[in-house]
């Protein structure tokens, strides 16, 4: 007997330093977060207090004067990461569905391999590898046909006109979007994965397609973590430097076409924050990174509320 109460005693006090080991964790990372964003409201405080709110609405951007506005990295950055999105979502969701569903099986160990590997591709090849050979086909191909074909169309057309440069918007956003294809597919094949043989044999046996199994027996199962995989996917586009520096233009302007030249405020830190030039440029910088930060805050924010407004719609 007294044996067995030292083993309980000794077997409490180890679920003790367990539980507040990871209890330190969890708080270590919410000190972390906090300690990040306090730097940044610290270092771009002289940027706060001189510009206020203007410095999100001002297009003006001038390191001999001084000026300094977020409003075309703004842009910048929420154009290139939303088509970049919109262009891979729907690519990942083929590849996930190919992979779990319509892949011979000899097939489906190398492809997977394949995604990985893509997945693991350091951000600068793919800048070095849009620049040299993406761009220019780009620019002779494709976009003179895109702008004598699409550009006369009302509405639409504004967006496909200028001239057929290969850098710009839309050159970054294609970039991005092959980045970010290899991270969405992996996770959407994972999630996909798991879902019960018995659910999807069931839906077959009674006569559904595979197209019907998909969007009414695997989403609903694998919701959360194909939005979560989205939700990687955009945190790696809001995030990306060194690619879409290489291949956005690195222009301070905001057109409605995607051909011309743009910035976003991780090419903007990139190019300018190891030669900032006064006080208020670097503040001005911070400025920006302390915008990206609330950026992928309030995006990750909305995502969590999207989640659970589907789960309480589907009595979770």
């Amino acid at each position: 007997m007294t044996d067995l109460t030292r083993q309980l005693a000794k077997q409490k006090r180890y679920d003790a330093i367990f539980v507040n080991a990871t209890k330190a964790f969890a708080i270590l990372v919410l000190l972390s977060l906090g300690g990040i964003l306090l730097s940044l409201i610290v270092g771009a405080w002289p940027s706060i207090t001189e510009f206020g709110l203007g410095f999100y609405t001002s297009n003006n951007w001038d390191t001999v004067n001084d000026k300094y506005g977020a409003l075309a990295p703004i842009y910048g950055t929420i154009v290139t990461s939303v088509i970049a999105i919109a262009i891979a979502v729907p690519v990942s969701f083929g590849i996930a569905i190919f992979l779990t569903e319509l892949c011979p099986n000899f097939l489906k160990k190398p492809l997977g391999i394949a995604i990985e590997l893509l997945a693991g591709i350091p951000s600068i090849i793919y800048g070095m590898w849009g620049l040299f050979v993406f761009a220019p086909y780009f620019s002779e191909h494709i976009q003179p046909w895109l702008i004598e074909n699409i550009g006369p169309l009302p509405l639409i057309g504004q967006f496909f006109k200028g001239a057929p440069m290969g850098l710009g918007m839309f050159t970054a956003s294609l970039v991005l979007a092959i980045m970010i294809i290899p991270f969405i597919a992996a996770t959407m094949r994972d999630v996909f994965s798991v879902v019960p043989d018995l659910l999807k044999e069931s839906a077959y046996g009674m006569g559904a397609t595979t197209w019907e199994v998909m969007f009414k027996i695997i989403l609903p199962y694998t919701k959360a973590g194909v939005v979560g995989g989205v939700i990687l996917g955009l945190g790696r586009a809001l995030g990306e430097t060194m690619a879409v520096t290489f291949l956005i233009g690195n222009a301070f302007n905001i057109s409605p076409s995607l051909f011309t030249s743009g910035v976003t405020i991780t090419s903007a830190l990139a190019n300018e924050f190891a030669e900032a030039s006064s006080e208020l440029h670097l503040a001005s910088l911070l400025h920006l990174g302390l915008i990206l930060f609330v950026i992928t805050f309030v995006v990750l924010s909305l995502s969590k509320l999207m989640l659970m407004r589907m789960n309480q719609k589907s009595g979770l």
